[in-house]
């Protein structure tokens, strides 16, 4: 009898590796705009009042989540119905890349932008990021059919590689240079201002070979208004498709509350950290370049905690973490650590990080970071497990969904905190708020075991 030979894997075509590779240009747009360089330089120097600049940078993100809110779960239906993706992810693109090198205007001497124009074009910036991965995302399939998993997977890897490339150029090209490259001047703050030009360029070179390569969807046929109306149509049929799945709806309510809470904790650290030590670009680019490292140490420990006790009690775990992990951070200042007061004597000799309250708060901010991304991975795999493998794709659907409607709700939460109490820790009050209210809810669902105990 002839034995056939194992298939060799599929390699991913040129199209998937032009799509990971947008989305790898995507995310520097996070790392190096919103988390590390250019966002608590606005809330620290730009606004000198660290907490009016943490309510400001809120406030922005409210504005877009409330955007993104109300437009992108019809945007998404109507796309779907109308067929092409590829021209509006275009226009998209080249909107968001132009918005993100304008930043460099935000002189700290008033003489470019006001924060009014920093508010909106952030604001913006959130709305056009969010359509931007509407967009791509609804490719992948087409750009690497049957090897979506590799594609997305590929794709985090890429972005987190330039990411990393991108703040180690950052240190040491513009920040640690007495001259830094180009002649760029340090009392004007351009070294944090050129991560605008950096990232949108980083953008622009690496989504040119999606739109070579990539296939786009046919068009179907309807004209714009038709596919508008048929796509509300779709969204309220796949709300009334999910109903009788009570464990996986309400798992859905739990994750889109308490993901905000995470997403927030992640947007706003190096703002936070920026006010609260007075930390300035070196020490955030270090923190993220270390950061960095622990978040994918967080994706492994997600995989191998599922499997050990099930992606329900994992996720439990993680967000316990993250909650406990916060609500220490909140306690850890200059000359306090776990709200207990400390010294601030050097415990160590070097140039970043050498007193025991900005350990500390390192320590927690890992712990954080490692919690957060593995609960990111346990949240898909809790869909997984409690819907069938015919209704996957539509409770995807709705995953995507939940997720766009809450977009605004930590930022609006911190920003009134924020502003209510006047204190950067009151602002972050609310997110432990959420985190903890979606645990709660995450305790009523029935489910997520491990596969073991789910085949007894």
């Amino acid at each position: 009898m002839a034995s056939s030979a194992p298939t060799a894997p599929q390699r991913l075509p040129a199209s998937g590796w032009a799509w990971a590779l947008f989305e790898a240009g995507r995310i520097p747009l996070v790392i190096l705009i919103s988390v590390y360089v250019f966002t608590p330089y606005i809330a620290t120097v730009f606004v000198p009042d660290p907490v009016e600049g943490q309510a400001a940078v809120a406030e922005a993100g409210k504005w877009g989540g409330w955007i993104v809110a109300l437009t992108a779960p019809l945007l998404g239906a109507t796309l779907d119905r109308y067929g092409p993706r590829k021209p509006f992810l275009a226009a998209v693109t080249a909107l968001l890349t132009a918005t993100t090198a304008t930043y460099w205007f935000a002189a700290p001497d008033g003489s470019g932008l006001t924060i009014g124009m920093v508010i909106a074009i952030a604001a913006t910036n959130t709305v056009l990021y969010a359509y931007s991965e509407l967009a791509q995302n609804s490719l992948l399939v087409r750009a690497a059919p049957g090897q979506e998993h590799r594609a997305s997977g590929y794709a985090l890897g890429l972005g987190n590689a330039i990411s990393l490339a991108a703040l180690v150029f950052v240190l040491f090209a513009f920040v640690l240079p007495a001259t830094p490259l180009f002649g760029l001047d340090k009392s004007m703050h351009e070294p944090d201002r050129i991560s605008g030009p950096i990232a949108a360029g980083l953008l622009a070179l690496c989504s040119v070979w999606l739109f070579l390569v990539v296939p786009d969807a046919p068009h179907r046929g309807r004209s714009l208004p038709a596919a508008i109306v048929e796509g509300a149509r779709d969204l309220r049929a796949l709300v009334a498709d999910a109903k009788g799945h009570r464990d996986a709806m309400l798992f859905l309510l739990a994750r889109m509350i308490f993901a905000d809470g995470k997403v927030a904790i992640i947007l706003f650290s190096g703002v936070y950290a920026a006010g609260v030590f007075g930390w300035r670009t070196m020490e955030l680019l270090t923190l993220g370049l270390i950061t960095s490292v622990f978040s994918v140490i967080g994706g492994f420990m997600g995989a191998s905690l599922d499997g050990r006790v099930g992606p329900k009690r994992a996720l439990q775990l993680q967000l316990g973490a993250v909650i406990l992990a916060q609500i220490g951070i909140l306690g850890t200042r200059s000359g306090q650590v776990l709200y207990l007061p400390v010294s601030n004597a050097p415990v160590w000799d070097v140039p970043v990080f050498d007193t025991l309250p900005e350990l500390v708060f390192l320590l927690l901010g890992f712990v954080n970071a490692a919690a957060v991304t593995a609960a990111y991975a346990s949240s898909r795999t809790m869909v997984v497990r409690l819907v069938p493998a015919e209704s996957a794709g539509r409770f995807f659907g709705l995953y995507a969904l939940s997720g766009n409607l809450t977009y605004w709700l930590a930022p609006t939460l911190i920003e009134f905190a924020t502003r209510r109490f006047g204190t950067q820790q009151a602002g972050f009050v609310p997110v432990i708020g959420l985190l903890l209210i979606g645990l709660a809810i995450l305790g009523f669902v029935r489910g997520g075991e491990r596969r073991a105990d789910r085949a007894r």
